[in-house]
């Protein structure tokens, strides 16, 4: 009966990953889909592809950080269950909204209500917190920076090259490569999230060793393949309200831009990927896409626009969290 129970969560967790792939869809295509540099099924798929070969290029430290978010001691099939439950009730809330929130803080927040409502605040990991917490700030602030920066820069090169043609040309071709760049980054970060999570059960449930986790690139590469698998195939689906949102609500694209956002976005999601930080993605192309924006004018960012998406990111990790402690009251009381 308990093999069963964790088969069926380790099933929810990779739903979860399929739908994170089909909420964060918008973060890998969306600039690509605006300057009209591809059609939105060839864009799906070029994001798809580099969001499964992802672990190839980068350590498993996210994983890792993840597994730990709440103490292992604690850890149990309805736990993650219920966080589970929260995150993707948030996701599939916020997607029908058309509100680009973030994945990973709605199973952050799922995984730590579920731990609160099961042992209190101490079983809580305060330095993996406290990462995700600082970086809720610097994602999108350090996206911002690089991109006007990259854009101020690539400006400067170009302001004498008076065939504006033959430069979006140039661009729209370096747009297929940083728009690759994002999606691994994207698939590194985001689908090691879920790798966490079922480390963690499978853990809790006596079926693998604790001590994997000293040693993150060691997991079962059923579980790497089975989560790169399942956001890659959510990408592929797409999420179309968030793609118009990001590509088109939040300001007007052209290539040039495209390529510093999905620059700037993948450079950050490296430099996290690679410190084990679990940072938004979402977050953090929001930011580059404003950054963009802000440097050909602030009038050319809809600011109302990005005051609600900010909003979302607030509610994410405490509406997400209160959803995952009721949903484990419940299993608690059914059980």
């Amino acid at each position: 009966m308990a093999l069963t129970l964790v088969v069926v969560v380790v099933a929810i967790a990779l739903i979860f990953d399929f739908v994170n792939g089909f909420h964060d869809a918008a973060n890998s295509i969306a600039t690509v889909v605006a300057t009209r540099v591809l059609k939105p099924w060839q864009a799906v798929l070029w994001a798809a592809f580099f969001n499964f070969v992802s672990f190839l290029v980068l350590p498993l430290e996210v994983a890792n950080a993840i597994a730990k978010i709440v103490s292992t001691d604690v850890i149990s099939i309805g736990l993650v269950f219920a966080g589970l439950a929260g995150a993707i009730f948030w996701n599939v809330l916020t997607a029908w909204m058309g509100l680009p929130s973030s994945s990973s803080h709605a199973l952050i927040g799922g995984m730590i209500g579920a731990g609160i409502a099961k042992a209190g605040g101490h079983v809580v990991n305060l330095v993996t917190l406290k990462k995700t917490g600082v970086f809720i700030i610097y994602s999108p602030l350090i996206g911002l920076l690089l991109a006007f920066g990259l854009l101020v820069l690539v400006m400067w090169l170009v302001h004498r090259i008076r065939a504006k043609r033959r430069v979006n040309r140039t661009f729209r071709g370096l747009q297929l490569l940083s728009a690759a760049a994002f999606s691994l980054g994207h698939g590194a970060n985001d689908a090691q999230k879920t790798m966490g999570i079922i480390a963690a059960l499978l853990i809790g449930a006596k079926h693998l060793d604790k001590h994997v986790l000293d040693h993150p690139d060691s997991l079962p590469l059923w579980i790497v393949l089975s989560c790169h698998g399942a956001i890659a195939l959510g990408t592929m689906m797409g999420g179309w309200r968030i793609v118009r949102t990001m590509g088109t609500k939040l300001t007007k694209l052209e290539p040039m831009g495209g390529v510093c956002a999905e620059t700037a976005a993948a450079a950050t999601l490296f430099f996290a990927s690679h410190n084990g930080i679990p940072v938004s993605t979402t977050h953090t192309i929001t930011g580059a896409i404003v950054g963009v924006g802000s440097a050909q004018r602030m009038s050319a960012v809809r600011w109302n626009v990005a005051r609600r998406v900010v909003w979302a990111w607030v509610l994410t990790i405490p509406g997400s969290a209160v959803v995952a402690m009721a949903t484990y009251w419940v299993v608690e009381v059914l059980r």
